[in-house]
């Protein structure tokens, strides 16, 4: 539910311009707010939910994203939709890590990669699927205010889950808790990730020249500052935010660089595959959105398979989804150019279910192998990390790919040889990704040790 809200507003976005008069700089905020917000509590919350209880973080975090979707749905002006959306980012952010620190808590082994594997199914399958919903609420609903509903759907679906919740969830987790928390960590991990953030979810067609890089590298000093602090916190006997000596591990350091720029890879493909379907070739969201759907079902059926070989092949199955995930999307790339624009959606479905399968190898035991070390009281917190990290990448990625893509358009290129374009830069993002599981596979080879569950 709170992945899927990435990406289903996307197709929303012409609605919400003409039903509730909104301008280019209140749709920038419709959708950054979310993202921000979201990037910006992860690590913290998944620090609560450690130390103060991870069943009370995610009914907190599911009431303050149901509400907040209460409050999109129903806003009567653009200011009103956008704060409504940084609250409903707020309640994302405080909800995910407490996923995977249950799964961290709860399960062990084999059974761990099993539950890894249903929870990267459900976010491959929100991230593709993210469109075909919204179009379908769109076609469905019609109207002026059919954008509503793309908010008001998470009503039901909330209260389904906070039932389900508080029967099925335990009221303590196990293993020691400490509850004390550390402000300036928080302080300085919340300015550092909105820092990095705010240069690259500017509007994607900005020229990658004119974003505020300043800021990055501004960014980038108050992380350096954050660690420092954790390490003296800690050393005084402090509880930090994060166990910055996590990153001393192979497992947990190279894991969570590859999500990143993983992210940065796939989840760009749907951004620049709705623009050019929609925009270039004249399909109606609908339809646009379920030229997303081989991705998403052979990345659903690879991901439970994959939760269930990751405890066997470690690593090396996370470095054979990549390869699949590079082929399908070059192959992509070059069979959009072969045929009409009437069957480019036709075209891409065996090339895009073979990335899709990729990807349900790379999502789920990545995030199983990087969490494999992490002890269960810091599960939260490390998850928060690693989430943050897919964030980031997920905003870099559409940076890039979306510079590449509008760079293309304005040089006279047409829709279909701009989005070969930017698919070649999504692959050449998931390259990098490829070499980190090739330095985490031969460092292994070398020591002998490699990441197991």
């Amino acid at each position: 539910m709170t992945l899927l809200d990435v990406s289903i507003v996307n197709v929303a976005l012409p609605s919400i311009e003409s039903g509730l008069g909104a301008g280019p700089s209140d749709l920038q905020w419709i959708l950054t707010g979310y993202a921000v917000a979201f990037g910006l509590v992860l690590v913290s919350a998944g620090r609560l939910g450690d130390a103060r209880g991870r069943r009370r973080m995610f009914l907190i975090g599911l009431l303050v994203f149901t509400a907040a979707s209460a409050l999109a749905g129903l806003a009567p002006g653009p200011g009103w939709l956008s704060a409504a959306r940084v609250v409903q980012g707020v309640g994302a952010g405080i909800l995910n890590p407490q996923v995977a620190g249950f799964i961290q808590a709860l399960f062990s082994g084999p059974e761990r990669g099993r539950a890894f594997g249903l929870l990267g199914a459900s976010i491959g399958l929100s991230t593709a699927a993210g469109p075909v919903a919204g179009g379908l609420i769109l076609q469905l609903v019609g109207g002026a205010d059919a954008w509503r509903w793309i908010f008001l759907v998470n009503l039901p679906v909330g209260a389904v889950v906070l039932v389900l919740a508080l029967r099925l969830l335990p009221e303590t987790d196990p293993g020691p808790r400490d509850s004390r928390l550390d402000p300036v960590g928080v302080v300085l991990l919340g300015a550092a990730t909105v820092l990095v953030l705010l240069p690259l979810i500017e509007s994607p067609d900005a020229e990658l020249t004119s974003r505020p890089w300043w800021l990055l590298a501004l960014g980038v000093l108050v992380l350096a500052a954050f660690f420092g602090w954790e390490r003296w916190h800690a050393a005084r006997g402090g509880a930090p935010v994060v166990d910055v000596t996590l990153f001393r591990r192979r497992s947990y350091a190279l894991g969570t660089a590859l999500a990143l720029m993983y992210f940065a890879g796939f989840t760009s493909i749907f951004f620049v595959l709705t623009l050019t379907l929609q925009s270039g070739l004249g399909y109606s969201p609908l339809l646009a959105g379920l030229a997303a759907t081989p991705f998403a079902f052979g990345g659903a059926i690879a991901a439970f398979t994959g939760g269930r070989l990751v405890s066997r092949f470690g690593r090396a199955l996370v470095a054979v989804g990549l390869v699949l995930s590079i082929l399908g999307v070059m192959a992509t790339a070059l069979v959009v150019g072969l045929v009409p624009g009437d069957l480019v959606g036709w075209a891409i479905v065996g090339p895009q279910f073979v990335a899709g399968i990729g990807s349900g190898l790379v999502i789920s035991p990545n995030q199983a192998l990087t969490l494999s070390e992490v002890p269960v009281a810091g599960g939260g917190s490390a998850a928060g990390v690693v989430q943050t990290g897919q964030r980031i990448g997920t905003a870099l990625g559409i940076a890039l790919v979306g510079a590449a893509f509008f760079t293309a358009l304005a040089g006279g290129s047409d829709y279909i040889a701009a989005f070969s374009i930017a698919l070649y830069v999504v692959a050449g993002l998931m390259v990098v990704a490829l070499g980190v599981a090739v330095v985490d596979l031969e460092l292994s080879r070398r020591t002998g040790v490699r990441a197991r569950l």
